[in-house]
């Protein structure tokens, strides 16, 4: 049984719609959320960018089943892995047990604003490995001591944690990133349904841990306007990682994606109000072995009609074509 889940896509709405927009898909019924991370939105159309870890505490508040999910995190720059720990270990007191701590080694566009360069993807790796296992024992209580190549730890302690540690999740795009997914993480996260990648974390320790991908789409009566939405606010999408970690600012995805149509983003992004045409969307994800899936609504105006139409068409046609 495939779970789909909901995101609450910080970049295109705010603070307060967001704890809506969740509480809302808890009552449609979706099976877990997740939540973005980030300092910019994409394209300056999506308009938004709260701090996601202030709208987490108002959703742990504001909800009670619906699990919570960093979409993700970077530990590495605009956060020291010491203060994610504290973080991800309040979320979970919460949330009554309710958070996983997705992670990712980040992408320029947030990272950038703390001055501290953007250095190769290998370095990036390297710091998020010695992250992952600076926030590990830190969960394991005690004073924590490290001086790193990238980090230094001085005598810290959480004095709030939970009785068990909140699942971490390490977000993939090739081998090397895989690698550290496999034998760090308890989950793997990725927003492209490629087999091999998840493939390739099992051969790295990954065999049985869940995985959870990530689709964007548009819903809307008026395919038109569903189009068109997502061609304002998410033609970015289709870029892949090794372009969109790199990019450093809004106006950098705008010149980037110039040239991409509405419709490229339609034959992408599924458009409309035709629920088999979301379910073949979803489909590859579910045959690359994924076993959640969380949708992206693309328009912050348009996710109370989205979850409505989600409770009463889309989800029953999903868990009945991935029941």
């Amino acid at each position: 049984m495939v779970q789909i889940g909901y995101t609450m896509m910080t970049e295109q709405a705010g603070p307060r719609e967001l704890v809506g927009h969740v509480v809302r898909a808890e009552e449609a019924g979706y099976d877990f959320s997740v939540t973005s991370d980030h300092y910019f939105p994409w394209l300056r159309s999506q308009g938004h960018a709260p701090y996601a870890w202030s709208v987490l505490g108002a959703a742990a508040q504001a909800t009670s089943r619906i699990p919570l999910m960093t979409y993700v995190t970077c530990p590495t720059f605009r956060y020291h892995p010491a203060v994610v720990a504290q973080k991800a270990a309040t979320l979970q007191l919460l949330s009554e047990g309710r958070f996983r701590l997705g992670l990712g080694a980040g992408e320029n566009l947030n990272e950038h604003v703390v001055g501290g360069g953007w250095p190769a993807v290998d370095v990036r790796h390297e710091m998020l490995e010695e992250a992952v296992e600076i926030i590990r024992a830190l969960f394991q209580g005690g004073h924590v001591t490290r001086h790193g190549p990238h980090f230094d730890v001085d005598s810290a302690r959480l004095w709030d944690l939970p009785d068990q540690p909140p699942p971490i999740g390490i977000a993939v795009s090739g081998e090397q990133s895989c690698r550290l997914a496999g034998h760090l993480a308890d989950l793997v996260i990725a927003t492209e349904p490629k087999a091999g990648l998840l493939e390739a974390f099992d051969r790295h320790g990954g065999a049985g841990k869940p995985r959870v991908g990530q689709l964007p789409v548009s819903y809307d009566p008026d395919r038109d306007t569903a189009v068109k939405r997502a061609h304002a606010q998410f033609r970015w999408f289709g870029s892949g990682w090794k372009v969109n970690a790199e990019l450093p600012h809004p106006d950098a995805f705008e010149a980037a994606t110039q040239f991409v149509t509405p419709d490229d983003v339609a034959g992408s992004i599924p458009c409309g109000d035709d629920p088999d045409a979301f379910v073949e969307a979803v489909r590859p994800y579910a045959e690359a072995g994924f076993t959640e899936i969380a949708l992206v609504q693309i328009g912050g105006e348009t996710q109370e009609a989205f979850l409505d139409w989600s409770a009463k068409t889309l989800l029953p046609a999903l868990r009945d074509a991935f029941r």
